[in-house]
């Protein structure tokens, strides 16, 4: 992507973010943050270089909120995000710049772990077993979902018509959801405003309460879904035909949204491993860490279009879920040629999900 270097004025970023929500309104799921994080970043930089009292206008919000996962920058999406996401002079250098809470610094690398196809169904089957087991209370009316994450993510920064990579360092992230999903709030300094958080209650800013389904799906949503393997895999092929890369990329993101931040019914949550031992390509990789150093064994599957490879994190011993991560493990052309083999797209660890009887409240404050 060419960045426009071309300042813009309050009026022309509103512009752009009016075009941004137009052009990510019917992305994949878990994509719609990943591109609004990254818009955002660019915008905080640029004000604060060109210390402006105005406020751009952040993307309005015209559907539920989507799971979280940022994923893969499609190649159709490239040309149509380049004027938003990428846009305008980011004057200020070098790592250390304060955004909004969060700091940026160099773009996050690892060591790319060695995958095999080898003992993949009897690791989801053993994963699976565990989802099943142990305490897992039912979401009643009024109360909350609550998930706390950790997370940080790598972007292209660009100052002075160079482009390079930057990250966002890790920081905290809190969702409460109603089992409903029309009453929500949001604190995550990476795209927040206000360290208060925003809400995500519905109707939206439109006046329209989208109905719940895979790619944005309520805890009521997810009671009713199917838990024999099969027709689960067939509904997911279905509603997500024309999504991702490839169908089987597409199923395999699918079932990794659901995993970080909602909170599937028991049977369901067991399902969701039985189910992605079907996708053909999932592959182990025997050891990966989450975002706060957490080591593990991951259920994965490569992008051979992006060349980035999707991790589930789980613990080795407990098969609990642990996070997961985004990793370049091929390299691309173009600009998408910045982002190496062993750079870390995307990485979170949840640090904590549990039900609570109101927004804002946390487990510890639960009598």
């Amino acid at each position: 992507m060419n960045a426009n270097t071309s300042r813009r004025n309050t009026a022309e970023w509103e512009e752009g973010a009016q075009l941004f929500d137009r052009t990510t309104r019917d992305l994949p799921p878990g994509r719609h943050r990943f591109h609004k994080e990254r818009m955002m970043a660019q915008i905080h930089e640029t004000q604060a270089e060109e210390r402006t009292a105005a406020k751009p206008t952040a993307p309005a919000r015209t559907r539920r909120f989507s799971l979280p996962r940022p994923a893969i920058v499609l190649p159709a999406l490239a040309a149509a995000l380049a004027g938003v996401v990428v846009a305008g002079v980011v004057a200020s250098g070098g790592s250390g710049v304060q955004d909004e809470g969060v700091a940026t610094g160099p773009a996050l690398t690892t060591t790319v772990g060695a995958a095999t196809s080898k003992g993949v169904p009897q690791l989801l089957d053993r994963i699976a077993l565990a989802a099943g087991e142990g305490d897992h209370p039912t979401v009643e009316p009024g109360q909350y979902i609550y998930v706390e994450s950790k997370s940080a993510g790598t972007f292209v920064k660009t100052v002075d018509d160079k482009s390079t990579l930057a990250s966002h360092e890790l920081h905290r992230r809190q969702v409460w959801m109603s089992p409903d999903g029309t009453k929500g709030w949001l604190i995550d300094p990476a795209v927040n405003d206000s360290s208060e958080g925003e809400t995500l209650s519905l109707p939206d800013e439109q006046g329209n309460t989208p109905e719940a389904n895979l790619n944005a799906p309520s805890y009521d949503y997810l009671t009713k879904l199917t838990t024999d393997p099969d027709a689960l895999l067939a509904k997911i092929y279905k509603e997500t035909e024309g999504q991702g890369n490839t169908p089987d990329q597409q199923a395999f993101a699918t079932i990794g949204d659901l995993l970080s931040e909602s909170y599937p019914p028991a049977e369901l949550y067991s399902a969701l491993f039985k189910t992605a031992a079907k996708i053909p390509g999932v592959v182990v990789v025997d050891d990966a860490v989450d975002a706060v150093g957490r080591h593990g064994v991951a259920v994965a599957r490569l992008d051979e279009t992006s060349g980035q490879r999707e991790e589930w994190i789980f613990d080795k011993k407990t098969h609990v879920f642990l996070g997961e991560r985004i990793v370049q493990v091929n390299g691309n052309s173009g600009e998408d040629a910045l982002i190496k083999p062993g750079t870390v797209v995307y990485t979170s660890a949840v640090m904590n999900r549990a039900i609570v009887d109101g927004i804002k409240q946390t487990p510890s404050q639960t009598g």
